[in-house]
């Protein structure tokens, strides 16, 4: 059930979610979370969407993050598993953290939302 181009749009909507300045786009925020999303952070601590928000507008939207082994599952026609590994650089653009990442996507009308999150940190030979 997954296609490329599926695949390719939900990569896609996450680097918006990273890599936009949401101060300056607001809107993408209610086009990309849903309203009751949730995230777990790479420390085990639950974060609401007010708390995730915060986050997103604080983050610097220069930074460029780099996925890699991204792939997608459907669970079912309106609900994708996304699955990939996550590089953060630090300010002069070197790879320094990797994070095993899940999000849920729900196909809300014409448009799919993250509903879930949750980051993993790597601190070994990545298992991906």
């Amino acid at each position: 059930m997954e296609s490329s181009v599926t695949a390719e749009l939900i990569q896609q909507l996450e680097l918006q979610l990273l890599q936009s300045d949401l101060n300056a786009h607001p809107g993408l925020i209610d086009e990309l979370l849903a309203q009751d999303f949730e995230e777990i952070d790479n420390y085990g601590h639950l974060h609401s969407r007010a708390d995730v928000i915060d986050w997103l507008k604080r983050k610097d939207p220069d930074l460029r993050w780099a996925f890699r082994d991204f792939r997608i599952k459907a669970l079912s026609n309106d609900l994708l598993l996304a699955i990939y590994a996550l590089q953060k650089p630090d300010q002069a653009g070197n790879q320094v953290s990797e994070s095993i990442r899940t999000s849920l996507w729900q196909r809300q009308g014409d448009n799919w939302k993250m509903i879930f999150h949750q980051a993993t940190k790597i601190t070994g030979a990545s298992a991906l």
